[in-house]
């Protein structure tokens, strides 16, 4: 996993509530757990229309995806933020997520933001009328900075917080312990043997 501490892009926004899983990235491509080449059918049905947001030359480059309420809902499936991070996105911002995608995100480094309905109302504003407009991510201090200067605080779990500014996974997150880890088993090993 890569680290992200902060991330100063543009933006395309989805405005449609309770996308699921399945927009996201459609079944026929979940036969594998290759990551390579998924970012490409990312929202593939709807690439079909040649007005999607994603055919368009200002979606060339935004690492940020301000999406409807609810993002995420439906099946679990890792792919989903695969597929994201494959085409680019680092951040993803919404009023709500569902939790089985929130989760599977913050395990592979796509951010999820999520804010305030006021504040998501301007960020689609705001994408609609200035589409090159820029947005930026600070993981550390939890804010996203707006163009006209606002500061828009975000919540994080400490604990993700932490693997994502440091690009670790839960494992790695283990292996920084394992030396208190073999120190434990080393002075209290005996006794865990003999209890079992």
């Amino acid at each position: 996993m890569e680290r992200f501490t902060q991330l100063t892009s543009r933006m395309i926004s989805i405005p449609l509530d309770n996308i699921d899983t399945d927009q996201i990235i459609p079944a026929q491509f979940l036969k594998g757990v290759d990551k390579h080449g998924l970012g490409e059918r990312l929202f593939f049905h709807w690439r079909q229309n040649p007005d999607f947001i994603l055919n368009k030359a200002q979606a060339a480059g935004a690492g940020i995806l301000v999406a409807g309420d609810n993002f995420g809902c439906g099946s679990s499936r890792e792919h989903a933020v695969w597929a994201l991070m494959g085409s680019g996105f680092q951040v993803v911002v919404s009023t709500r997520f569902a939790d089985i995608f929130q989760n599977n995100a913050l395990k592979n480094g796509l951010l999820p933001i999520i804010v305030d309905i006021d504040t998501h109302r301007q960020l689609q504003t705001l994408v609609e009328k200035t589409p090159d407009c820029t947005l930026t991510v600070e993981l550390e201090s939890q804010t996203l900075t707006l163009p006209d200067g606002r500061s828009v605080a975000f919540p994080i779990d400490s604990f993700n917080k932490n693997c994502i500014l440091r690009g670790i996974d839960q494992l790695g997150y283990l292996e920084t312990k394992l030396a208190g880890i073999e120190a434990y088993e080393k002075k209290y090993g005996s006794r865990i043997n003999t209890v079992a």
